[in-house]
């Protein structure tokens, strides 16, 4: 039995993984991808120096991370799916087409964020991906989306379009959701932004880029729609000046990212609705830990704070489980998390900035009746709407009603835009309306996996 199990090789995972290693413990670390870095640094340490300085050096800087995993004490299996959680705990997961179960004192879920999806007229249509996915075609392999056009809001538009700036290949244009209004009520939050003076700096850099290189910016703008019959053609939307229209073959959406929160709910840890950032997100205490004792989360996963949050969040929540496992006293404990929980507040308090100067897109939340709300099982937000009227209070009993979030993504994607409509519909809370229950197995895994493992324990058992 390893002291601490750790799912996701992210900032959090892998920053959790040094430090705990660090101070004696026993570290299995599990992730999907074949190679630690998470979403943030994914494929880090195989990139060009041509790719590397169009990512950038907030990219490059997870070298350092991916690095310190070489330590004797920790174990990663990289390309592992995990399918289910059980308590002691113990993680059960398929690597290599053979099951197995993983037992630990501790566990720790590091599995970062989901991009929010941005449900608007057309978004289904071929063509139309998340930012983020075009950002991982740039990681992986190099490659740009051309004629594209970056829709929604939040920093990592900008992000995005600088990088396109630099690969030779800039977007279009970028179609902006957030008002003056917004960017007015978050100075109310201006001197928490300025203790992350550098951060604000880094993205009044990437604007002074962006402008450099002639990309045109639309801000304040409503009733976006996606343009074409059976592929992206163009995107339409209206700013004070009136109606607009852009040609392209591409349309990059977001407007934020929220926790990746199925692994937590499927072993019933509480969770709370966020009014500021729009999600769920589970409920834990200053370390990390969830209601489920001997279970923490740390990074993204409980609440949005971006890459340098989440590695001190995975830190913290390993010196507590060293601290509990008896590696460290508490005074060492309290002592080593003074200067991690000074950095975590600059990060907090930068992070009240951003959410309230670029929100979700307002259409996208709360999307008009025609347009597709869950893509897996193809429910319009109108056929949730007319469930809400018929008594679906929640969306597990919308899920009766319609079979949404029964597809492959097992309301992943849909759940907050679901609750969403619910909670609206009902004039109720979101936490009042609820979220998917979450049964495992949490991925896809094959029966005969599962009766290859527990024959291979039964045998282990008579031996």
């Amino acid at each position: 039995m390893t002291d601490l199990l750790i799912l996701g090789a992210g900032p959090a995972g892998m920053a959790a993984s040094a430090r705990a290693a660090g101070l004696g413990l026993s570290v299995v670390l599990i992730d999907e991808q074949p190679r630690a870095g998470g979403q943030i640094y994914r494929e880090v340490d195989r990139v060009s120096g041509p790719r590397g300085a169009i990512l950038g050096a907030d990219y490059l800087r997870g070298r350092a991370l991916t690095g310190a995993l070489a330590h004797p004490r920790i174990t990663h299996l990289g390309g592992a799916t995990v399918w289910q959680v059980g308590a002691g705990p113990e993680v059960f997961l398929t690597r290599n087409g053979q099951a197995e179960r993983i037992a630990g004192q501790r566990l720790l879920i590091a599995t970062g964020a989901l991009e929010r999806p941005m449900p608007v007229p057309g978004w289904t249509l071929p063509g139309v991906m998340t930012t983020g996915a075009a950002q991982i075609l740039l990681k992986r392999s190099g490659l740009v989306a051309e004629r594209a056009v970056l829709a929604g809001s939040g920093p990592l538009l900008y992000l995005v379009a600088a990088q396109m700036v630099r690969a030779g290949t800039p977007p279009l244009a970028l179609v902006e959701t957030q008002r003056m209004g917004d960017l007015l009520a978050a100075q109310g939050h201006l001197t928490g932004a300025l203790r992350g003076i550098r951060d604000l700096a880094k993205g009044l850099g990437l604007l002074a880029d962006l402008r450099r290189a002639g990309v045109r910016r639309f801000t304040g703008v409503r009733d976006m729609a996606v343009l074409g019959d059976t592929r992206t053609e163009g995107i339409a939307f209206t700013t004070a000046k009136g109606p607009q229209q852009i040609a392209c073959d591409t349309v990059l959406l977001h407007h934020g990212v929220v926790p990746n929160t199925q692994i937590p709910r499927s072993i019933e840890a509480d969770h709370a609705w966020s009014d500021h950032q729009r999600c769920f997100a589970p409920v834990t205490d200053a370390w990390g830990e969830t209601t489920v004792a001997g279970v923490f989360v740390a990074g993204d996963g409980g609440g949005i704070l971006g890459a340098q949050a989440a590695e001190l969040s995975g830190q913290l929540a390993a010196l507590q489980v060293a601290c509990t496992l008896g590696a460290i006293t508490t005074g060492d404990r309290d002592l080593a998390a003074r200067p991690l929980r000074r950095a975590l507040a600059r990060q907090r308090a930068f992070r009240r900035f951003l959410d309230r100067a670029y929100p979700p897109y307002s259409g996208g939340l709360a999307p008009k009746d025609d347009t597709v709300v869950c893509r897996c099982e193809e429910i319009t937000a109108g056929q949730v709407r007319a469930a809400a009227a018929r008594g679906a209070m929640g969306p597990n009993q919308c899920k009766a009603f319609l079979r949404v979030g029964m597809g492959p993504c097992q309301g992943r994607y849909c759940g907050a835009t679901i609750t969403e409509l619910l909670a609206s519909a009902h004039r109720q809370t979101p936490d009042q309306t609820g979220a998917f229950r979450i049964r495992p197995p949490i991925k896809p895994v094959t029966l005969g996996e599962i009766a290859a493992m527990v024959a291979a324990s039964d045998t282990e058992a008579e031996t």
